[in-house]
């Protein structure tokens, strides 16, 4: 999800990632594995850590949260740093995953994560125990200026008839129901069977207009002209602008989902130690500001923000968006077993009518 096309330097060290999670684990002998999205942090930050530290970086990379789970849960892949998702790192928590931070080993992440964003992850790390913020950001609607003439405020533009086959919606069961919760005036998180039903109808309403259900590729055809409108996220929002000026980003008026990936240190990390380094490493003001520059997805390190030069991204509402001016701003939860079999029920539903 939210990632941006692989590059050759991180295919070739999954590669080596993927042959060394295959093989025996030696614990504490200069190698720290990393489990992260697909182009989600700076290569050269990863070359500048083994060059300062001696420690090799071994690095395997996963599309989506459901993905990366089942993968870390069956322990057959030993990571030492996962960077999931909200809602993913209480299912993780829940389930004894994850091994709790030392902060005294991690003293970047106590002086220059904002106390916001350790507020905000209470939501699913009631404690600030398992986590430390990484990336964070907004879901929006990015659309292009010169195709669509009338205001976008309102998830309702997704379902207007006028832009049948120029709508991207995200290929994901918990993005794709929140946008049709919202615009109903329900919680993405809830369970109730009766909004459900309904958020499912006008999802299937939709799809006659809808002209792909995609992930990175959002990014890709609103660049080139191929859509007028998509779902997308605000850390790619920004990168396309970069490449099309005609293009623009806006939160909805009925509220969206306000996100968080945090690293975590799975209980089987082979090198625990490694993993409090590399995540300190990752809290450093400079190193921060080169993956928030490399990835363009909105950074929780205060320090790094104050390093940013150019006012316009310093002050972006894209990046760093003033949320107290919205409503019905929510995080992702962890439903349960339950929950997501409901919800993958009815997304399958949706795909296949």
């Amino acid at each position: 999800m939210k990632k941006r096309i692989l590059s050759l330097f991180l295919l070739s060290i999954t590669a080596l990632a993927l042959t060394a999670c295959g093989g025996n684990q030696s614990s504490e002998n200069g190698e720290v594995i990393v489990y992260n999205w697909g182009e989600y942090i700076d290569p050269d930050v990863l070359t500048s850590f083994e060059e300062e530290t001696g420690i090799r970086v071994i690095y395997d990379e996963f599309e989506t949260n459901e993905i990366m789970y089942p993968k870390v849960e069956a322990g057959a892949s030993a990571y030492d740093v996962v960077c999931p998702s909200d809602y993913m790192i209480k299912k993780m928590i829940d389930n004894d995953l994850l091994s709790k931070i030392d902060f005294e080993k991690i003293p970047n992440a106590k002086k220059y994560i904002g106390q916001q964003y350790y507020d905000q992850s209470r939501e699913f790390d009631p404690q600030n125990e398992y986590s430390i913020p990484y990336c964070w950001g907004t879901v929006g609607i990015l659309y292009n200026k010169t195709m669509v003439t009338e205001p976008v405020d309102s998830w309702d533009i997704l379902w207007n008839e006028a832009y049948a086959d120029n709508i991207l919606m995200q290929d994901s069961v918990r993005d794709a129901f929140m946008v049709a919760l919202k615009r109903d005036g329900a919680s993405m998180n809830t369970l109730d069977e009766a909004q459900l039903q309904k958020a499912k109808e006008q999802l299937i309403a939709q799809k006659p207009l809808v002209q792909a259900y995609v992930i990175d590729q959002v990014r890709d055809k609103m660049i080139g002209g191929e859509a007028a409108l998509g779902v997308i996220y605000s850390g790619e929002a920004i990168f396309t602008q970069r490449e099309n000026a005609d293009l623009a980003y806006v939160i909805p008026k009925e509220g969206t989902n306000v996100w968080i990936d945090s690293w975590v240190i799975p209980k089987n990390a082979p090198n625990p130690e490694n993993a409090q380094r590399f995540i300190d490493y990752m809290c450093r003001p400079e190193i921060a500001l080169k993956n928030f520059e490399y990835i363009t997805y909105s950074t929780p390190n205060e320090g790094a923000r104050e390093l940013i030069e150019e006012e316009a991204i310093k002050n972006s509402p894209i990046a760093f968006p003033d949320l107290s001016q919205y409503q019905n701003l929510e995080t992702y939860s962890y439903l349960g077993e339950e929950g997501d079999a409901l919800y993958n029920e009815l997304w399958k539903e949706v795909k296949s009518e």
